[in-house]
Formats: C-alpha cells, sequence, structure tokens
C-alpha cells in the first residue's frame, strides 16, 4: 500500500449510508479485507437497523429474518458503530460526510415504486404493494395507511414477482395464522376484518417467464382454504417456450411444472382463490364516485426478442374485470438524495459497477460507491447483496491502494451530532430496543412487538438509556 493510512495507527474512516443488507455485507467484506485498518460508521434515518428484513420480509417468513444473525456479528466488531435516527439532508449533508470520511458507501435502497401510468391510477382503492408491505410490517412511514378490507370481495393484484407473492399471500391467509408473527397489529387487525376472498395475479408475460420464485407460489397452494388457479388459455405454453424453458434455470422449469399441474386442477373446492393470469397488463383503471371498479386489460403474444427471449407485444384484444381493489407490484423505484447524481431512467444512484459518478454517464465521484438496490435496482434476494456489495468493496479497496480518496479533516462525526444535538440512537440503545419489542411480543403471544412510529421507539429508547 502506497498511502500513509489504512494501518492501526491511521485506520481508513469509512461511512455506509443505510443499515440494510447490502451495508452490513460491505462493511463485514471491509473488515475482512486483509492488510486494511477500517473503522466504519452505519448511518440510517431510522432508529432501527436492517432495512428491508426488518420492514419488507413478510412477517410469516421469520425464517428469512434469521440472517441478521450474521448483521449482529459484524456490529460486535470493535471498530464498528451504529448511528440509527440519523437522516442526511437533515441531520449530515453530504459535505460533512466527506469531511469526516475517507470513503462513502451508500447502501440506500428503493424506498419508492414505479408507476403504472395509465388512466384511473389515482381512483380510491389503488395503492403500491410498496405502501402494503411496509404497512403489515410495522415501518413508521407507512403506519398511517389505509386499505379497505372489509368492503372487498376481489384485489387485481398488478405484477407476479415474489413481492405479488407476499401481497397475495397475505391477504388469503387466515390472520390467525400470522398473529403470533411479528406482523404490525394495526394490520392484523384489519386483516381480521377482511373480506378478500379472489386474488387476481396479472403478469404482462407468459406462464414460462413468471417473476416468483416456485417456492413462493407452491406456498399459496399449501395454504388451509386457498386454491391456486390457472385457466387452459392462461396456463398454455407455446412452442416457442416449451424449447425456451429447456434452456432456462431449474427454478423456471419448476414453475412450468406448477402451472401446468394446476391447469390440471381446474377451479379447486377451496372458498378463497390466487388467479394466475398471464400475457394480459392493465390499460386503463375504471372507478364509480372517485372508487376503483375494474380493471381493462389488454392482451399480448410472445415474440422473440434478438436473444432468443421470448417477449411479450400487446395484440387488438381487450377485456375487463371486475375488482374492488388493485395493487401494484410492479418495481421498487429509488428516491433522488440532493447532491448524489441520480440514473432518473434506472431510479438508482448513478454508479458504474458500484462507483459512484458526478452525473449520470460521467465521471466518477472520488470516494462515493453505492452497493444494493441503490447501485443495481430492486432485484434478487436478500443473499444476493453478498456477492453484490462484496464487488463494490473490492474496487474500493483498489482506489484505497492507489490513493484515491477522500480527505477528512475533521474530528470524530459523533462531536458534530451532539453539537447540533442530534439524538442518535447507537448500537447499544438499538439492542435495548431489540429486547424490549421480544419481552413486549412474547406478552401478547408474538414474535416481536413493534413500535408503530419513529417517536415511539425514540421514547422507548430514551427510558431504556435510564
Amino acid at each position: 500500500m502506497n498511502v500513509s493510512f489504512g494501518n492501526a495507527e491511521h485506520p481508513i474512516r469509512v461511512c455506509a449510508i443505510g443499515s440494510g443488507p447490502s451495508s452490513f455485507y460491505a462493511v463485514e467484506a471491509l473488515f475482512k479485507a486483509e492488510g486494511l485498518t477500517v473503522q466504519v460508521d452505519m448511518f440510517d434515518r431510522l432508529p432501527t437497523p436492517f432495512g428491508l428484513v426488518r420492514g419488507g420480509v413478510a412477517p410469516d417468513h421469520q425464517n428469512i429474518k434469521t440472517v441478521v444473525k450474521v448483521y449482529q456479528k459484524v456490529a460486535e466488531h470493535p471498530s464498528f458503530r451504529f448511528f440509527g435516527n440519523v437522516k442526511i439532508g437533515r441531520d449530515l449533508s453530504i459535505h460533512d460526510l466527506e469531511r469526516h470520511y475517507h470513503a462513502i458507501i451508500w447502501g440506500i435502497g428503493c424506498e419508492s415504486d414505479h408507476k403504472l401510468g395509465i388512466a384511473g391510477e389515482n381512483l380510491g382503492g389503488v395503492h403500491s404493494a410498496t405502501d402494503f408491505v411496509g404497512w403489515y410490517n410495522g415501518h413508521p412511514d407507512y403506519r398511517h395507511c389505509s386499505f379497505d378490507l372489509a368492503s372487498a370481495t376481489r384485489v387485481a393484484l398488478v405484477g407476479n414477482g415474489n413481492v405479488s407473492m407476499d401481497v397475495a399471500r397475505v391477504l388469503l391467509k387466515d390472520p390467525a395464522m400470522l398473529a403470533s408473527t411479528d406482523i404490525a397489529e394495526h394490520a392484523l387487525a384489519t386483516l381480521q376484518k377482511s373480506n378478500v376472498r379472489e386474488v387476481i395475479m396479472l403478469g404482462r408475460r407468459g406462464p414460462a417467464q413468471a417473476a416468483f420464485s416456485p417456492k413462493e407460489i407452491e406456498e399459496i397452494d399449501e395454504l388451509p382454504g386457498v386454491d391456486v388457479v390457472v385457466s387452459t388459455d392462461d396456463g398454455r405454453i407455446d412452442d416457442y417456450s416449451a424449447r425456451w424453458v429447456e434452456t432456462q434455470a431449474r427454478s423456471t422449469q419448476r414453475n412450468v411444472k406448477f402451472l401446468t399441474e394446476q391447469v390440471h386442477k381446474g377451479e379447486g373446492e377451496q372458498a378463497k382463490k390466487l388467479r394466475c393470469r398471464f400475457l394480459v397488463g392493465p390499460v386503463e383503471l375504471l372507478g364509480h364516485d372517485g372508487k376503483v371498479t375494474g380493471v381493462k386489460l389488454q392482451h399480448a403474444e410472445l415474440v422473440a426478442d434478438k436473444d432468443g427471449t421470448p417477449r411479450p407485444k400487446s395484440i387488438d384484444r381487450f377485456e375487463v374485470i371486475d375488482a374492488d381493489l388493485v395493487f401494484k407490484a410492479i418495481g421498487y423505484r429509488g428516491v433522488p438524495l440532493p447532491g448524489l447524481a441520480f440514473d432518473d431512467k434506472r431510479g438508482i444512484v448513478a454508479n458504474a459497477d458500484g462507483r459512484v459518478l458526478q452525473s449520470t454517464g460521467g465521471a466518477t465521484r472520488t470516494g462515493h460507491y453505492a452497493v444494493g438496490w441503490a447501485k443495481r435496482g430492486p432485484t434478487g434476494l436478500v443473499g444476493t447483496n453478498s456477492p453484490d456489495s462484496k464487488a463494490t468493496v473490492e474496487l474500493l479497496i483498489a482506489d484505497i491502494r492507489e490513493g484515491k480518496t477522500l480527505t477528512p479533516n475533521a474530528a470524530d462525526i459523533k462531536d458534530q451530532l451532539r453539537a447540533h444535538e442530534v439524538d442518535f440512537v447507537s448500537w447499544q440503545d438499538w439492542q435495548r430496543l431489540d429486547a424490549f419489542e421480544q419481552e413486549q411480543g412474547k406478552l401478547c403471544g408474538k414474535v416481536r412487538l413493534k413500535q408503530p412510529s419513529i417517536e415511539s421507539m425514540m421514547t422507548t429508547v430514551r427510558q431504556l438509556r435510564g
């Protein structure tokens, strides 16, 4: 190393913005880097860590949430600090970060959603899956959302990725099976009054190109009182797709096998239905008195693109389906942060393989890096972030070894936060809050009882400090 820092006497100072999986995997990779001494501060605008593992993973998927044990081990490193309840742009500026750190890792995720861009999208009863997922997971940003499940019997769900699977499962599952999870209390109360009996999942592509994973769709099929229904027309695999499937991953072949089996099963006898539709897309949301009543769909056919992948092409055939509610699950999208270049087309931080750019397509911005969804967009599972973050950290370390870093000249950032009376949450504060939520959960037969708002979290944190 041809620079005078990165050793015990002059460690590299790095901050990670966001405390989701991608940030923790990046910090883990930094701590494991040979011959490099690093001090890492992690910031999150919420008082709680773990990003979508806490606020996005469905409450009935507690096994996935056990991954936080890996992150807790990272946080135990003596050179790690957590600063929760600190918002960039409010409590600290990007300039402040550049004055304190040699490198900044942006793991801010994608906090918004894509729009359909069709007439009727603003009707009452039209919601984003982002809002619904945050609401039932007890994310403080979504606690005031409202979903009239008591007046709805049929729901149209646009998109058929794994987020759609979560939404469909929560809507169709017996609420009693969710009561012992960490689902938000306000969500459980609403679901207990739900009259939803049918969810129609709308996929733009064919059954062979379905975006959900086999485990997700099979889990819904195993729910008591629920049938997964695929009509003969919707489940038809054309000859070209059949040949294409043979070249794809086993998960794609497993999906096709499952969907074909559902066609043969027919309508089923259960009271609740998940209907899987394919090669249809909404072109208009219909309503009455300001409330959604249906969806106008346009059909499509599959056409091979240049690389041979079957792609949907709209055809002159339409239909209308009735719907009391519509949920849009067509992907998350990043939110621009002032002072940080944003790729508006892709909805992510402007970057080249993880190195942040000064502008979209422009030169590299020294000392700034992106990981996770902020880097690549909303793709992959929780574990996808591990190799992705490691790849970015390899670039960061290469830049450090070449002396391509920021030049911090300020003292400990904790001093600045205290001087500005920012009530930040330390890792010890979070551990106390974590234990408190779990204790409160046990009292009412739940895994944990989440605090519903930032204000209530901070009140509890202050009380627990003693």
